[in-house]
């Protein structure tokens, strides 16, 4: 057998002993001192890794629950654009036929007017060309006549007269060329 003292890796049994008693007491003190330490430090950092991730969770929830409504949000603004520019379209429409219709209205007003002033020009002008008419008329009835045809009445009945024969006249010629 060989001894301890020949073998250099095998320790004497004072040193084995004292080694092992200095090894107990550093065991016994950080078990007693350091561990529930450790322990602690473990907990409090578990807590805390588990609160941040209920916390992440929570704040993810919440992410996904502001973009829901976002989305919804979102949804709902396109659709009231949506009604709004078809509102606007059916407005603008509506603009359009009522400014067609005032400017048709107006047209045709002026169009009234129009005809209503030539109408009335139309008379004045049969009335001056009558007027004219007639007193050549009885002034060249007159001369051939020899008399003076100066009595208003008389005047009247003959220019009248006149004219009905040419209205007479005019409205044959029209016929035959029609």
């Amino acid at each position: 057998m060989i001894l301890a003292s020949e073998n250099p890796l095998v320790p004497e049994a004072s040193e084995l002993i004292f080694g092992t008693i200095a090894f107990l007491i550093v065991l016994i003190l950080v078990g007693w001192k350091l561990v529930p330490q450790i322990q602690k430090t473990l907990a409090e950092r578990t807590d805390a890794i588990e609160g941040g991730l209920k916390r992440a969770e929570a704040a993810q929830d919440e992410a996904k629950e502001t973009l829901a409504q976002y989305h919804a949000q979102l949804a709902e603004a396109r659709k009231e654009a949506a009604r709004l520019r078809e509102e606007a379209r059916e407005e603008g429409a509506q603009i359009k036929a009522e400014i067609t219709e005032q400017a048709q209205a107006e047209a045709r007003r002026i169009v009234e007017s129009a005809h209503a002033q030539i109408e009335a020009d139309r008379q004045q002008a049969l009335q001056s060309l009558r007027a004219e008419i007639g007193t050549l008329s009885v002034e060249l009835a007159g001369k051939v006549v020899g008399e003076s045809l100066e009595d208003s009445a008389r005047q009247s009945r003959v220019v009248d007269r006149f004219l009905e024969e040419l209205e007479g006249r005019a409205s044959t010629r029209e016929q035959i060329t029609s």
